[in-house]
């Protein structure tokens, strides 16, 4: 089997960090991503377009997960050394 559960949660884990350490100032900012540039409106079709709801996820993912991050990394280092 090519992907393992384990894999596949690593995947997972690797993603999340990459959100929760995106720079606002640095990067978001500059593509037209940051917490400013969204609308907390609805457009013409009744919802938030996808944008926006992208901007609103890694802004709650930055908020959220950053100490269960630091938690989930050290236990995934702690293992991957023991067990490897």
């Amino acid at each position: 089997m090519l992907f393992g559960f384990s894999n596949i949660l690593y995947l997972g884990l690797l993603l999340t960090n990459a959100v929760a350490v995106l720079s606002e100032d640095r990067f978001l900012q500059r593509i037209g991503w940051g917490s400013q540039t969204s609308q907390t409106g609805y457009n013409q079709y009744g919802g938030s377009s996808v944008k926006e709801r992208l901007i609103s996820l890694i802004n709650a993912t930055r908020t959220v997960s950053r100490f269960p991050l630091i938690v989930l990394n050290m236990v995934v280092i702690v293992y991957l050394i023991l067990l490897g």
